[in-house]
């Protein structure tokens, strides 16, 4: 994932509300989000090279998800695959403070990554950038690719879209993937510093990235209600056309 949006418990009907791009190299292969053949209570996408996801779920509302920490001096050529962070808790049984402070023990080995574990009634977050395991408030929230929170302007801009969106009374999947749908670059003084130089870092600024081998490649919804129905949505692009497929579930605890 490089971009994730939600609101925790703001409010009345759901307890969660998210949205969330991922971006990737256009000819990395992905396999779009179902019911895993070998773990059927998981919903996710898959990495195909290297077997682990970004985000997903659990028919027992266990939730994860992870960002990139973007910092191109730091880079381990060896390091493990991040994504397996994700579907190594979404598969045990372990508390996510527990899980992440036993990811924090052993975080120096990884490339730099954001992690939220947790369900959607308590949240936790941990970065390798960063010390400690941290419960996430209730409250609007915003995470790319820097700490959870840093004012990044597709952060920023997409908290404004989100708090817009929680005045209605229902909360439609299909209005929450229309803000992510968002191509317009930050101004040139507003950009962040990463390391990638400017013409990359103009390109990877909007919400809704765009480019010749990289890009937004799909987005997710989550709707999560107080009396615990899930609505997942994952809309997947045509990364030649923009055109999309979405596939949805829906279920309660």
């Amino acid at each position: 994932m490089c971009l994730i949006l939600f609101a925790k418990n703001v409010h009345p009907k759901y307890k969660l509300v998210l949205a969330a791009n991922r971006d990737e190299f256009y000819e990395r292969a992905t396999e779009p989000a179902t019911f895993w053949e070998d773990h059927e209570d998981l919903l996710a996408g898959k990495d195909l090279e290297a077997g682990g996801t970004w985000m997903g779920i659990t028919k027992a509302g266990r939730i994860a998800m992870l960002t990139n920490y973007r910092d191109l001096s730091n880079i381990k050529t060896n390091a493990p695959s991040r994504g397996h962070l994700v579907t190594d808790y979404l598969l045990g049984e372990e508390s996510a403070q527990n899980y992440l402070t036993h990811v924090e023990s052993k975080g120096e080995l990884y490339n730099g990554f954001n992690l939220i574990a947790g369900d959607a009634d308590s949240l936790n977050y941990y970065g390798n950038y960063q010390k400690g395991v941290h419960k996430i408030s209730d409250g609007l929230h915003g995470l790319s690719n820097a700490l959870l929170d840093t004012s990044w302007p597709k952060v920023e801009k997409g908290k404004e879209k989100l708090e817009s969106l929680l005045n209605e009374t229902q909360i439609n999947s299909n209005e929450l993937l229309r803000i992510l749908y968002d191509d317009i670059k930050a101004n040139d003084n507003n950009l962040p510093e990463t390391g990638v130089g400017y013409e990359k870092e103009k390109m990877l600024s909007p919400m809704f990235i765009k480019s010749s081998n990289y890009g937004s490649r799909c987005s997710t919804a989550i709707l999560v209600t107080h009396d615990n129905e899930f609505t997942f949505v994952e809309r997947t692009y045509d990364t030649m056309s923009f055109d999309h497929e979405d596939r949805k579930f829906v279920w309660k605890l």
